[in-house]
């Protein structure tokens, strides 16, 4: 039976997804990096720093290394997200009612982990988590399953006993390698998207989840 639910952040607690084209592309312009919008595709589901050491090889500029250019971008997103960002539909019901029901709540990201504990307090979320895991403390971000695989051990749970909730294919793909069952929470436009059929199911909507579903798997 299932006893911990471990949530990814961007997308899926958090409003905070088209923010990142957002801080990338204001900050690329910002060091004359010779990118535009239509390429950050090519870099989905790397961690910041990843994404910026690759644009160093594909489109080199002349300036900042790319990890002052890494920071100068985290250093804008949770500036934008503070202000613009928002807590997903269903999302405080939902913690409630598994703080409620004793479940193990955790938190498992690609997100650095100042970006991470900076957003959580800041939308005061961070009392229902017992562990907040970032993909800092692995090296690896999703869709390999460490960051999930950690979580799930400093819960003190095993896969088995695991239900995450993701909103990225990427998510889904790490949650399933982790051997844990998943929820997918696609965003509309991907919402149709035949991959997420890997996942154990898929919802519009975290409100859409209540215990009788989580009880079913």
């Amino acid at each position: 039976m299932l006893d911990t639910v471990i949530f990814d952040m961007d997308g899926l607690l958090l409003d905070t997804e088209p923010l990142w084209g957002q801080s990338m592309l204001r900050v690329a312009n910002a060091h004359n990096i010779p990118i535009t919008a239509d390429k950050f595709k090519e870099t989905t589901g790397l961690k910041i720093h990843e994404v910026v050491h690759y644009w160093s090889i594909k489109y080199p500029w002349v300036g900042s290394p790319f990890e002052v250019v890494a920071e100068d971008i985290l250093d804008d997103i949770i500036a934008l997200a503070k202000k613009d960002g928002s807590i997903m539909s269903g999302v405080n019901q939902l913690l409630e009612l598994l703080k409620i029901n004793n479940f193990k709540i955790g938190v498992a990201t690609s997100s650095p982990t100042r970006m991470m504990d900076a957003l959580i307090n800041h939308f005061n979320l961070n009392n229902y988590f017992s562990y907040m895991a970032s993909a800092d403390e692995v090296g690896f971000g999703k869709p390999h399953p460490a960051v999930f695989l950690h979580c799930a051990e400093k819960l003190n749970s095993t896969a088995l006993k695991c239900l995450v909730l993701e909103d990225s294919l990427n998510g889904v793909i790490a949650g399933k390698a982790a051997r844990m069952k998943v929820i997918a929470v696609p965003d509309d436009i991907h919402f149709n998207d035949v991959r997420y059929s890997l996942a154990d199911m898929k919802l519009k909507s975290l409100k859409e989840l209540n215990m009788e579903i989580i009880r079913s798997f």
